[in-house]
């Protein structure tokens, strides 16, 4: 670990472009089962042609084992005991040398589309589109915006009745789409999704996150058509979503509380949807591959059933139905407050006052024991969501220390639909497309990303060792143990 990549002619990239698909916490295990199965070509078509490696994060239990912390080191090039970042939004605002800033500053041209916990791109043929939990950065080029506050909308306040987009901002969401490289495949897709649900597939509105990847892919493409990027990512999350919601009802024996019969034939498949619908995304990936293009996939961790939880069959959340009434009511202030994850809350206040804001949140009992976590991130910036992962019975009251008031849990939290079965695992995907296909018996580090892809957009060495702020890289390029390379696989 630490040595600097060396030059290797026969294999370098030089000023190709690059993409790096980033499909969120997919499984080495279930992508070979259902490759296996025939169930997923363009995946078995992208393996073998590509260096195919398995990656170990660099975290490998909870709390890191996170993607928000995982996807930070993987395009940071540093370890989380280096860079610290342990919460989403906390990335943009960390500093450290990304690999986007990286390749910037060797006179690349970059995009990144989605990547999860990084900070924004403002430079005049870069693009930015942030992820949907850091929305607080603007998009580059700032046409882009209308896009990602929608999304962003959608994504973050997804358990809301009302969270869903108005009839006038879905017009003009459309009208953004029609303007911005919506395909007629997708239009009609999208159509078809929607009728299903209210005639021959009803219940299956959970279907919906992968529109989101097929409009995302229009917009990511139209960009990338425009641009000059020699570097670009691209980030989807419906999958992971899925194997979090969903994981014991494809794998239901290890959990002793099991889903009913019905749940079974509702959701037994769900994930398998998902891994299909990431199928064919990379049919339209390999298109860029006609015009020089070099594919890589990462998936930086996976997942695996969520067995701390099997007495209840998963772990569930609870959300204030109005965070901001709940703030006055225990009478903090707030300059602003951004939900970030299912259950939780990212809160800025005065720094005088978060002392007095962290003792509020934490003020509030039920049977005792707080009812939010909290963590203090700095002065003015707490970190906070609901810590109840039961079932919290019909007329459970919460109390506040220092008031002798006694108010209903339901009337201050609801349990957000489904539960989680699945949980984070150190393994991940790490797929070179580059027209050569081997695997490699033994793990690397996720940490060896960020050195292989400034040797490949590069083309020799350069130095990524060491960060400007003085922080030594731990990780070592692949280059050197590709098999060889034919040029592109079309």
């Amino acid at each position: 670990m630490g040595v600097g990549p060396r030059v290797h002619p026969a294999k370098s990239f030089g000023a190709r472009r690059l993409v790096l698909i980033e499909f969120n916490e997919l499984c080495p295990a279930l992508l070979d089962r259902w490759m296996a199965a025939g169930e997923l070509p363009n995946f078995r078509r992208f393996r073998e042609m590509s260096e195919a490696f398995v990656t170990e994060s660099d975290e490998r239990e909870a709390p890191n084992l996170e993607p928000w912390i995982q996807w930070y080191s993987l395009h940071s090039g540093l370890a989380f005991d280096q860079h610290r970042v342990f919460h989403l939004a906390d990335g943009p605002r960390a500093g450290h040398e990304d690999i986007w800033r990286f390749l910037s500053r060797h006179g690349r041209r970059v995009g990144n589309f989605g990547s999860m916990n990084a900070a924004p791109l403002s430079s005049k043929g870069d693009f930015y589109l942030a992820d949907p939990w850091c929305a607080t950065n603007s998009a580059n080029p700032p046409n882009l915006q209308a896009f990602q506050d929608f999304v962003s909308r959608q994504v973050r306040e997804y358990s809301r009745k009302d969270g869903m987009a108005s009839i006038s901002e879905a017009a003009g969401f459309s009208m953004f789409m029609l303007r911005h490289g919506l395909r007629a495949e997708t239009a009609a897709r999208f159509a078809a999704r929607l009728s299903a649900e209210k005639i021959w597939d009803r219940g299956s509105k959970w279907k919906r996150a992968t529109l989101l990847d097929l409009l995302q892919m229009d917009v990511f493409f139209n960009l990338l058509k425009g641009s000059q990027a020699d570097f670009a990512t691209f980030f989807s999350n419906s999958t992971a979503h899925f194997q979090h919601a969903y994981w014991r009802h494809m794998d239901p024996k290890p959990f002793l509380v099991r889903p009913a019969a019905g749940e079974l034939a509702k959701y037994g498949d769900a994930i398998l949807f998902g891994y299909k619908c990431m199928d064919k995304l990379l049919s339209r990936f390999f298109e860029l591959e006609h015009g020089g293009t070099v594919l890589v996939l990462a998936t930086a961790l996976s997942q695996q059933p969520f067995l701390r939880y099997e007495q209840s069959g998963g772990q569930h959340f609870y959300r204030p139905r109005d965070v901001q009434a709940l703030l006055d009511l225990m009478g903090v202030h707030a300059i602003s407050v951004e939900p970030t994850m299912t259950n939780q809350f990212n809160l800025h206040c005065a720094a005088e006052e978060g002392d007095a804001v962290e003792e509020s949140l934490l003020a509030l009992r039920m049977d005792g024991e707080p009812v939010f976590l909290t963590q203090r991130m700095s002065p003015g910036q707490v970190y906070f969501g609901c810590r109840v992962s039961r079932i919290v019975p019909a007329g459970a009251v919460v109390t506040r220390v220092g008031s002798n008031e006694a108010l209903q849990f339901s009337d201050l939290f609801y349990l957000i639909e489904g539960m989680k079965s699945g949980r984070h695992h150190p393994d991940g995907v790490l797929w070179i497309k580059t027209g050569v296909g081997s695997e490699t018996a033994d793990r690397v580090s996720i940490l060896d990303v960020f050195p292989t892809i400034a040797e490949m957009v590069l083309g020799g060495a350069s130095d990524w060792q060491v960060t400007p702020e003085g922080i030594p890289r731990r990780g070592d390029s692949l280059v050197s143990r590709f098999s060889g390379l034919s040029g592109v696989a079309a």
